[in-house]
């Protein structure tokens, strides 16, 4: 230890003497970096693959835009959207769709989506999958054991009956339904772009063909609910013009039968009593005819409505099993857990070996000579 020289706090440390000093500990290096390297490896093998499917779709902007379309541009340059107040009387707008798809109603209706792992397992529903077939770390695993295991003590000294059901009601969730809502937040992810409105949908998860296949389906579900939204006042207009088609329907036809059996009854009569009676039900069955007619003009034009409020969807990437897993980036984390044992370990060289002790007296020196007019002239530069 003679012959080894420690830095003085009035020496002024050089970068051969911090060098040196580095090299002396290099032992505690190797342990530390070496205990580092094997734990990060561990705890990063311990997390489960998983994968993403993207799907983007392009809607129809309702109510046309075309004569303010340079407008909405320019003023969703600078965060303003036009397009509600372009868009009349449609109140979903595709800058509303990802709180749609965080709502908790539509999470839950993906619970009976039948799902299949590519290992090629029995088909199961999504909640189910959700539920008992996750793969976890297993300091994971372990607190769900525990956590499970002082629920049930305490639930046996109470008297609670846990609740559990296998229906689906949105407006009263079971704990279960509602930790797999919250568990969903993070594995389906809407996001649309304020300038172009393209929606992208995200959706994570362990199985490449799960992703795949709830990313098809949310996709579905997404465009049946707005589909199901623009078009329900058409829907309602037709099914009151099919209504009363049917109604028109049947009093034409009912003239029409009343008055060709009073014909056919009828078909030798000479008295001026019989045609008029003849005369009075051909004119009601061409009154019911001509507004048979009108009503049927009005379904069709009702049907031709439904049609044109339909709205169209351009899907630009459609969903695909990925072949990449997502994550996750296990050289990454173990990088960056060695850089940080290094900075530790070097910092704690830099403590025991007492370069600390210059720096603070380095700025006790600074803090008490006095400013000259120049360096004074700088501080007020800088403020």
């Amino acid at each position: 230890m003679d012959n080894e020289q420690t830095t003085t706090p009035q020496e002024k440390p050089t970068l051969g003497q911090l060098w040196q000093d580095i090299k002396k500990h290099k032992k505690l290096y190797y342990k530390v970096l070496s205990i580092t390297f094997v734990a990060s490896v561990i705890i990063t093998l311990s997390i489960p693959n998983y994968y993403k499917c993207t799907v983007m779709l392009a809607p129809e902007i309702p109510g046309g835009t075309k004569g303010t379309s340079g407008l909405a541009s320019l003023a969703s340059s600078f965060g303003v959207n036009l397009g509600a107040a372009s868009a009349g009387a449609d109140a979903i707008m595709p800058n509303l769709y990802p709180d749609l798809m965080n709502s908790v109603a539509f999470r839950a209706s993906l619970f009976p989506v039948k799902v299949q792992e590519e290992d090629g397992g029995t088909a199961m529903t999504y909640y189910d999958y959700l539920e008992n077939h996750q793969r976890m770390p297993w300091w994971s695993a372990g607190m769900k054991a525990v956590g499970n295991g002082i629920s049930s003590v305490i639930n046996s000294v109470l008297g609670n009956e846990e609740e559990t059901s296998d229906k689906v009601n949105p407006f009263r969730l079971t704990k279960e339904q509602m930790k797999i809502v919250e568990k969903m937040e993070k594995k389906v992810v809407c996001d649309v772009d304020n300038k172009t409105f393209v929606i992208t949908i995200d959706v994570t998860d362990q199985d490449p063909l799960i992703a795949a296949t709830m990313a098809d389906s949310v996709q579905t579900r997404l465009q049946d609910f707005i589909t199901d939204y623009r078009t329900s006042k058409a829907r309602v207009d037709l099914a009151y013009n099919q209504k009363l088609f049917k109604e028109a329907q049947e009093r034409y036809e009912k003239a029409r039968l009343k008055s060709a059996a009073y014909s056919d009854a009828n078909r030798h009569a000479i008295f001026a009593e019989k045609q008029s009676e003849q005369t009075k039900l051909e004119n009601e069955m061409q009154l019911q005819y001509r507004a048979y007619s009108q009503v049927a003009a009005q379904l069709q034009l009702a049907e031709a409505k439904v049609q044109e409020e339909t709205p169209a969807f351009t899907t630009l990437q459609p969903a695909t099993v990925p072949v990449k897993k997502e994550g996750p980036r296990r050289i990454m984390i173990c990088s960056i857990c060695l850089m940080f044992a290094f900075f530790v370990v070097t910092g704690y060289i830099i403590h025991k070996e007492g370069y600390w002790r210059f720096f603070i007296n380095a700025d006790k020196e600074r803090s008490s000579q006095p400013l000259s007019l120049s360096d004074m002239v700088k501080l007020l530069a800088k403020d």
